[in-house]
């Protein structure tokens, strides 16, 4: 079975860091592309990160990093110099098997 299991998190300062993580089950992050979205209120998920089984990445917000751990089955986004603006909950996707699967969320509010 398929598990997502986002953690990391909280509030922060603006111009702060946070590192999310999503530990994966059911299957192996690295035969699979793996995403990061965000979520604002009143506004759809928009993929802010993405690492293809390959390995190669692309950040679509140049302060945000993802990267994979494949002994231990999990994706981070690392988050720099956080701004007022990243205030979501943030997804961890992937499509395995014809399926699309979600974690649960995590919230990051960025505030002073």
């Amino acid at each position: 079975q398929v598990q997502l299991v986002e953690s990391g998190g909280g509030l922060v300062q603006p111009g702060g860091s946070l590192r999310l993580s999503c530990a994966a089950s059911g299957f192996t992050v690295s035969n699979y592309r793996m995403n990061w979205f965000q979520q604002t209120p009143g506004k759809g998920r928009e993929l802010v990160a993405t690492i293809s089984s390959e390995g190669s990445d692309i950040n679509y917000v140049d302060r945000f990093a993802i990267s994979r751990d494949n002994a231990k089955n999990t994706i981070y986004l690392q988050m720099n110099s956080l701004k007022l603006e990243d205030t979501a909950v943030y997804y961890c996707h992937t499509y395995v098997r014809g399926n699309n699967y979600w974690g649960q969320g995590t919230q990051v509010t960025v505030s002073s």
